[in-house]
């Protein structure tokens, strides 16, 4: 059966073609004039409110300041996109279905046209990245582009109240289309005829709890609120059986993070009508599967299920019901592995694959840049509930080689220049732009919020985690402090960490990178700290520190292979955290061997050689370049390994180099042990794996002679 078309299709097939505060007291009242906050999706901590489940807490975003470096540049392009592109295009979809003045604007384009089924979804986007950019530089003329946003969409949701034409059923309705699409989608009508009339209210809801919470905007509140409310009149009385089937379709019943959303809205408004509104999203069936950990993602629209698991987290912190973060917890091993690119994406044409299908999946349609968004979301909501450096691990290499690569290294101040899908097969190119698409709007919000993971913080106060080594600075004004960190990342280097003000005792966390086995080394104030740093933890130094004081953590990169699950011989090459991609037309997968030029040493420094450029590489006539370089050149992600033969150097056994039933070659087990101290270890290995494959039938007595005979005649010394 095909599958139904993706909305980037879609978007390819047409581009040719043509405030009245709710409460006068209470929790809504007192929230609406509560100082901005922290990040997107943590609105129910900081009016407050306890989080009795979440064991670490984020920073504000202002209060970590990126520092010189790839990551800020990046940041840069899009602030000036924020600060540049005209606020009445935004507006106009809005002020159309509200009968109002456009003032001669036009929609910004893509799927945010004047009658495109998802017009409204671009501007949500586009108030949280003015919050972000607002939260983050605290510009005056960012606020005044935000409040007089807010204050268009008010404007519109009072037009429709009063006369709408056809008048919305709630007082409290606001988007760029008639309601017509909702009530639609009640009697189960599919895409395209609607799209996604919720993940729409998502987008418009967000960005206004956004400017409520980031940039203190309390008109924002009010029209959330009444936008919940009219959420819950749409919702609160329909059958679980009706909701569960709307939620089914593909993507006319995508929701985004509506879930999430209403249960943020809940912690800030305290009315429980918008805590039942958010139960109305449950997606009962998916969800059941996951709380008992079957996967049944296959064929499943990727994007469309991933936000509902950070809802379904927002649940458990205000319900205390474990099926929900059982759910998200046992969600995230289903897709963080067995369903992830090299990049750190997931998904082919949009959809879920089979587990573990990656060789089998790599086209110019892998890895759509909004599931990347989401992934890393749900990432962090799972860390703050159970610090696991495997979520940091994923959002480590999904930041960086998936989203700081989705930005085009170019200015633009009429388009976001961001990827949509992401592919990984051979050959393929980087298309940036994506002017009002879903992962267009994802786009400019990923990279205005680069801090908002680099420091974590312990419930009580007394933990500091550093996740991420970004140049940065952290302004913690509870206990005082103020510490600065230099770092080149994501080239390699020195980090240093340097209390610049305050002082106490303090657990600093270091995250030691699970990719960092060529070995660590931490000093403070020049002391070399003796406990052991394991790849895959943090370190904890726990001490009473003092301003001046200096930690200093070096991780060496190192290259390496990582194989594809379903075809071990299917590769991708990394140097430390960075995916390197061979730079090439070629639309077949290159074939590389590296085995024959390893020394005793065993490191693929033997065959891939570095040159001028920093973090560029050499092998097999090609340049090997890090992926976050947002250019557009055609790329290789992935190349099938070839070590037909057993070779050591110029020593060659002319025996084939058989493979175990896991698919790993004599070879692969032989050089895992390395390095070898000399050339009689050396040779003492060859020969104790070969009397392993000779006594399980995997070579001959001949072949196992011949090896060592070969093994004794090399010379890999140099």
């Amino acid at each position: 059966m095909s599958q139904p078309p993706t909305r980037r299709r879609v978007l390819s097939l047409t581009a040719g073609a043509a405030a009245t505060p709710l409460m006068a007291s209470g929790p809504l009242a007192q929230a609406a004039h509560a100082t901005p906050a922290t990040s997107t999706s943590e609105a129910a901590r900081v009016d407050g409110k306890a989080l009795p489940a979440w064991s670490v807490r984020p920073f504000a975003l202002h209060e970590v300041t990126l520092g010189t470096g790839v990551f800020r540049a990046k940041r840069d392009l899009m602030l000036d996109y924020a600060r540049s592109y005209p606020a009445d295009r935004i507006l106009a979809v809005f002020r159309a279905n509200a009968g109002l003045d456009t003032r001669g604007a036009r929609p910004p384009g893509g799927w945010e046209t004047a009658d495109g089924n998802l017009r409204g979804h671009y501007g949500g986007h586009f108030l949280t990245l003015v919050s972000q950019a607002y939260a983050d530089t605290r510009e005056a003329a960012l606020k005044a582009k935000l409040d007089y946003l807010v204050t268009a969409l008010g404007e519109c949701q009072q037009a429709l109240a009063d006369h709408g034409s056809p008048k919305p059923s709630h007082p409290g309705y606001l988007a760029a289309y008639p309601e017509t699409q909702f009530i639609l989608l009640e009697s189960y009508t599919t895409y395209p005829t609607i799209w996604a009339p919720y993940y729409t209210c998502h987008k418009i809801m967000r960005g206004l709890l956004d400017a409520h919470t980031l940039a203190g905007n309390a008109q924002a509140l009010t029209i959330a609120a009444k936008m919940g409310d009219w959420v819950h009149s749409r919702l609160g009385h329909l059958p679980t059986a009706q909701l569960e089937r709307m939620w089914s379709i593909y993507i006319a019943g995508e929701y985004g993070g509506m879930n999430e959303v209403m249960t943020d809205l809940y912690a800030l408004t305290g009315r429980e009508e918008h805590l039942a509104a958010a139960r109305c999203f449950d997606n009962t069936a998916l969800l059941k599967a996951c709380a008992e950990d079957r996967d049944i993602l296959e064929g499943r629209h990727a994007n469309q299920h991933i936000p509902q698991f950070t809802g379904y987290l927002r649940l458990f912190d205000h319900t205390g019901e474990e099926q929900y973060a059982a759910a998200a917890r046992n969600f995230w091993g289903m897709v963080a592995g067995p369903r992830m690119y090299a990049l750190g994406g997931t998904g082919q044409g949009e959809m879920f694959r089979a587990r573990g299908a990656i060789a089998a999946t790599l086209d110019d349609k892998n890895a759509e840049t909004c599931a990347t968004y989401n992934m890393l979301k749900l990432s962090r909501q799972l860390f703050f509930h159970d610090p696991d450096p495997a979520y940091m691990d994923y959002y480590e290499r999904a930041l960086t080689n998936h989203i700081l690569a989705s930005r085009r290294d170019a200015p633009s101040t009429d388009s976001p220049e961001v990827t949509y899908f992401v592919g990984m097969g051979p050959g393929v190119r980087r298309q940036f732009g994506n002017t009002g698409t879903c992962c267009g709007g994802t786009g400019m919000e990923n990279h205005t919020k680069y801090q908002d993971s680099v420091y974590f913080r312990s419930a009580d106060g007394n933990a500091l985690y550093v996740n991420l080594y970004l140049a940065s600075t952290l302004r913690w004004p509870e206990r005082g402090l103020v510490i600065e960190q230099t770092s080149d990342y994501p080239a390699e280097g020195v980090r240093a960490l340097t209390f610049r003000e305050g002082g106490g005792r303090l657990a600093l966390k270091l995250r030691i990178p699970s990719w960092a086995t060529a070995g660590v080394t931490v000093t403070v104030n020049g002391a070399p700290h003796r406990a052991g740093a394991e790849p895959g933890t943090y370190l904890t130094l726990n001490r009473n520190w003092r301003r001046g004081d200096r930690v200093r953590i070096s991780t060496p990169y190192r290259l390496r292979v990582e194989r594809a699950l379903d075809d071990p011989a299917v590769q991708s090459l990394f140097y430390g955290p960075l995916l390197l991609t061979a730079q090439s037309p070629e639309q077949q997968f290159r074939t590389f061997s590296f085995y024959k030029d390893f020394t005793l040493r065993g490191d693929l420094a033997d065959a891939v050689k570095p040159t001028a450029r920093p973090l560029h590489f050499t092998t097999h006539n090609l340049t090997l370049a890090p992926f976050h370089i947002g250019a557009d050149a055609p790329y290789h992600a992935y190349f099938t390994r070839s070590e037909p033969v057993i070779v050591f150097g110029t020593s060659d056994s002319g025996v084939p180099n058989h493979a175990r039933a896991d698919g790993r070659t004599f070879l692969d087990v032989l050089w895992q042990q390395a390095p070898f101290p000399s050339s009689a270890h050396f040779v003492s290995a060859v020969r104790t794996l070969a009397g392993r494959w000779l006594s399980e039938s995997l070579f001959t007595r001949a072949e196992h002679d011949a090896v060592i005979a070969a093994a004794n005649r090399a010379d890999l010394r140099r």
